[in-house]
């Protein structure tokens, strides 16, 4: 028997739920659960207020969640969950890498916090190894925790990463998801996590709203648009 195998024989999960809005993302998360232990039973949900009404239905071992939700923040969820099933891991899975978002989610009493960019094998064995007592977060998360201790906290960021600029130039310009992670260099989930932050901040919903912000914000001229 291999060491994937023995490890995942090892670490006891049977009911597991996915909090992701993104179908896609939802469906490679399910992957990485399949990967990393014995057959669990998977439920995944869309929402905050899905996932309240999820926690109450049964106890959980682990519960991957999203940070940036479509009606509130995931870290909202994590103390109720601890309430109904105090054994469960609560793990967050998100593209943030900033302290404004990790700081947040472990002193809410996440039991790790990892990136959805991450390589499938390298996510798989954080994920084991979280389980298993292993430290808790991304290796650049790690880092960036360490960063951060030794600098000042910056003052909360009140507009557009630059990351976030680009994905909006590049929607407004007519690309798709996908495109438009082709153009920048990363990955698809890790471009809708960017466009989905972008429309939080801006409080838009669709690519129209988009294309104006973009113009209101100087971003980009009449003259770019599709």
């Amino acid at each position: 028997m291999n060491d994937k195998s023995e490890e995942k024989d090892v670490i006891a999960i049977s009911h597991v739920l996915i909090v992701e809005d993104i179908p896609e993302i939802r469906d490679w998360l399910y992957g990485r659960i399949m990967d990393a232990f014995t057959t669990p039973t998977i439920m995944s949900v869309a929402s905050l207020a899905a996932a309240k009404e999820a926690i109450k239905q049964r106890t959980w071992d682990l519960v991957l969640l999203d940070l940036g939700l479509p009606d509130g923040n995931g870290t909202e969820l994590i103390r109720p969950l601890k309430t109904y099933s105090p054994n469960c891991h609560c793990i967050i899975t998100t593209i943030f890498d900033d302290s404004e978002h990790i700081f947040p989610a472990l002193s809410a009493g996440a039991d790790g916090y990892l990136l959805k960019d991450e390589e499938e094998g390298e996510f798989c064995n954080n994920l084991r190894g979280i389980l298993a007592g292993r430290p808790p977060l991304s290796s650049s998360i790690a880092q960036q925790v360490l960063m951060s201790l030794r600098r000042p906290t910056p003052p909360p960021a009140s507009s557009l990463t630059p990351r976030e600029e680009e994905i909006l130039v590049l929607i407004a310009r007519g690309y798709r998801c996908k495109d438009a992670a082709n153009a920048l260099g990363v990955s698809y989930n890790t471009a809708c996590g960017y466009l989905k932050s972008v429309y939080q901040k801006l409080q838009i919903n669709s690519r129209a709203e988009a294309t104006l912000k973009a113009i209101e914000l100087g971003i980009i001229s009449t003259t770019d648009t599709p």
